[in-house]
């Protein structure tokens, strides 16, 4: 049988990035910022990155054998990488609704793109921001808009105890603070 029909690997799948889990939301809810990120990754990936390990794929294979061409096999994987980045940007960048939380009219109330401090029953404090799922980064608080802690807090006000379901169970949570920053 030939090579054309037959996966070398699971790692070799496009899969994985490219396809969404049956769960997920269909539109890509995604800030100003988040959208130029990755329109920004795309072209880097496309003028950049793609031409230059295109280039070195041939020279190594201008070189002759290459069964044992560590440059030529190591650039066809990077290139199988970088082309299914593209593909999974590209489907993104597609299913993007920008939403821009400094249009937000109804300021008193947690929607996309809100910081939003809350405590819970011990008193501990916490702030987050609702961004879309591309943006999500617990390193920076924010958490992406289908995560429970959104979804519990999405459409509460200041004052308002709301149930985050978790783990160990429902906890409880106020809202403390609402806030809608600029970019």
């Amino acid at each position: 049988m030939s090579k054309a029909f037959v996966r070398e690997s699971d790692e070799d799948s496009d899969d994985d990035v490219g396809n969404a889990p049956p769960s997920a939301p269909v539109k890509n809810y995604i800030t100003p910022r988040g959208h130029e990120a990755l329109q920004n990754e795309l072209r880097e990936l496309v003028r950049v990155e793609r031409p230059k390990i295109v280039e070195t794929v041939t020279w190594a294979a201008s070189n002759g054998d290459r069964s044992e061409n560590g440059d030529y096999l190591y650039g066809k994987k990077r290139l199988r990488e970088i082309d299914r980045r593209i593909r999974h940007l590209n489907k993104r960048i597609e299913m993007a609704v920008v939403v821009d939380p400094r249009q937000q009219k109804n300021r008193e109330q947690v929607f996309f793109g809100a910081r939003v401090t809350y405590a819970n029953a011990a008193g501990v404090e916490r702030t987050v921001r609702i961004v879309g799922i591309d943006e999500a980064d617990m390193e920076r608080d924010q958490v992406s808009w289908i995560a429970p802690i959104s979804k519990a807090l999405l459409k509460a006000r200041i004052g308002d105890e709301v149930d985050l379901r978790t783990p160990n169970g429902v906890e409880r949570i106020e809202v403390i603070a609402i806030d809608y920053p600029s970019e």
